[in-house]
């Protein structure tokens, strides 16, 4: 027999969240490496088109001549926001309305989940051959179904987790994706791109590349099924429904949700701000990860292993930032959680174009030491944008009924990647025209004091209710509807 929300308070099931992380698991595992790889395998690419050499003799007879090829990369990196924009809404609005033995959900998350991962090892397989075409279209698959996995598994966690614990579920589950997006980060380590680049065995060098894409593919069906096989998404749905409506009842909005009614002009505004102060926060937070590893390699002149360990630094502060989000967001509010976030990686940002190459060789190939400097630079930014991104999506959400969570989750989705298609290409042309790599870190902390701004003067902090939360052993255990799986 099912508690009801008036019998019990409600009380987040740490379990089942954590288990629901597995898709942020395979998203951001998937990710780091095509992030971390496919921006060096494209300005390679340019680079033997447009020179007629490889980016390792470029950069050793004209490294300026690096910069003239990053809008193209810009441009093909745009390609998968691009897709995204488009097919995110309607993935969203289709698993919505979608029933299936099996859950709303879990049709969308599986069939992506098989596709991308058959396709995903051919990336850097064309790149090899040098076959532009082949890699091209072997990005665009992954990324058409990935977008098919991408909305529906963001949308999970909200609909069986009421308002109030959407904060804390989402540092959870974002945490669980950074130990994907770390694992990524571990093979490049031990994979060198400048290792690659600058090798002459033919059948090493295919395997420096291969591995990253083979393994994340297989970690990322792993993580498919293991949601499958843990999370019954009907049954649970089922059992939180006095839960979630309670949810709704204690919902931080300015007005009561009601689907027969159109969207309040409060909640419409709310909604509004949300969205254009994310649209500017991930122009900038995209910018530093389309190129990072390019500035890494071509312009602070180090081994792209440095890109993976600054990750690993970045990845380690976010995962403190996850974790304690929600209990600031509790005591503060979202907006000034989310404010707060947004101030530390300006500074962060600032800082960031203080660094330059430390001009003292240390690799085989004339590579320099990793300026130190940068490490806690991108320790700072990471706590910061995971209070960012903790609390914004629960915001988002907050505002819908659980009948439209993928729609607004598209919303969401929307606003991020028609930044995210903006600002590759845009910074691209930024660099060709400054031929200055340091244009990096002066573009992202304008956009980002630029959406402090405006979250900060047009977003109000409206706080929930208080409610219990479930600790120790009792958040793991059998606490009847909280805990049936």
């Amino acid at each position: 027999m099912n508690k009801t929300a008036n019998d019990s308070p409600l009380k987040l099931n740490y379990r089942r969240t954590f288990l629901i992380g597995f898709a942020f698991f395979g998203i951001l595992l998937l990710w780091q490496v095509y992030d971390s790889w496919c921006p060096t395998f494209l300005t390679d690419i340019f680079a033997r088109r447009m020179y007629g050499i490889s980016s390792a003799e470029l950069k050793a007879g004209d490294p300026a001549k690096i910069l003239n090829v990053q809008w193209l990369v810009g441009i093909i990196m745009a390609c998968d926001n691009l897709a995204a924009l488009i097919l995110l809404p309607i993935f969203g609005n289709l698993s919505d309305k979608t029933k299936t033995p099996i859950g709303k959900r879990m049709p969308y998350i599986l069939t992506g989940t098989a596709v991308a991962a058959l396709a995903f090892p051919f990336i850097p397989l064309f790149f090899h051959y040098n076959n532009i075409a082949g890699m091209v279209a072997m990005m665009a698959i992954v990324l058409i179904f990935m977008m098919m996995y991408r909305n529906p598994a963001v949308a999970l966690m909200p609909d069986i987790t009421p308002k109030p614990l959407r904060a804390k579920a989402n540092g959870i589950i974002n945490i669980m994706g950074y130990l994907g997006g770390a694992f990524a980060t571990v093979l490049g380590i031990f994979l060198k791109l400048s290792d690659y680049i600058n090798a002459a065995d033919e059948a090493r060098k295919v395997w420096i590349i291969e591995l990253p894409f083979i393994i994340a593919s297989v970690l990322m069906v792993i993580s498919a099924l293991v949601l499958f096989f843990t999370i019954k998404e009907n049954k649970i749905a089922e059992e939180m429904k006095d839960e979630m409506a309670e949810g709704e009842r204690l919902a931080a909005v300015e007005t009561p949700i009601d689907d027969d009614k159109p969207m309040s002009k409060a909640n419409k505004r709310m909604l509004l701000a949300i969205l254009g102060a994310e649209f500017l926060w991930f122009m900038s937070d995209n910018a530093i990860g389309t190129y990072i590893g390019n500035y890494v390699i071509y312009y602070l002149n180090s081994a792209s292993s440095a890109t993976m360990v600054l990750t690993i630094a970045g990845g380690l502060a976010s995962v403190i930032g996850f974790a304690i989000a929600g209990g600031i967001a509790e005591k503060i509010g979202r907006k000034w959680t989310i404010s707060c976030g947004l101030l530390i990686t300006f500074v962060a940002l600032v800082f960031m174009s203080f660094v330059t190459p430390t001009g003292v060789a240390v690799g085989a190939h004339g590579e320099y030491a990793f300026p130190v400097a940068l490490y806690a630079v991108w320790a700072i930014k990471g706590f910061g944008m995971a209070l960012v991104h903790n609390c914004s999506f629960p915001m988002v959400v907050e505002l819908c009924s659980s009948k439209k969570i993928g729609k607004f989750t598209g919303y969401y989705y929307t606003a991020s990647m028609s930044a995210q298609t903006i600002t590759p290409v845009f910074l691209g042309f930024v660099f060709d025209a400054t031929g200055a790599w340091r244009a990096l870190p002066v573009y992202s902390s304008v956009l980002i004091l630029c959406s402090f701004g405006v979250f900060t003067a047009l977003v109000k902090n409206i706080k929930a209710n208080k409610v219990a939360n479930a600790k120790g052993l009792e958040a793991l255990g059998d606490d009847g509807a909280h805990a049936q799986e």
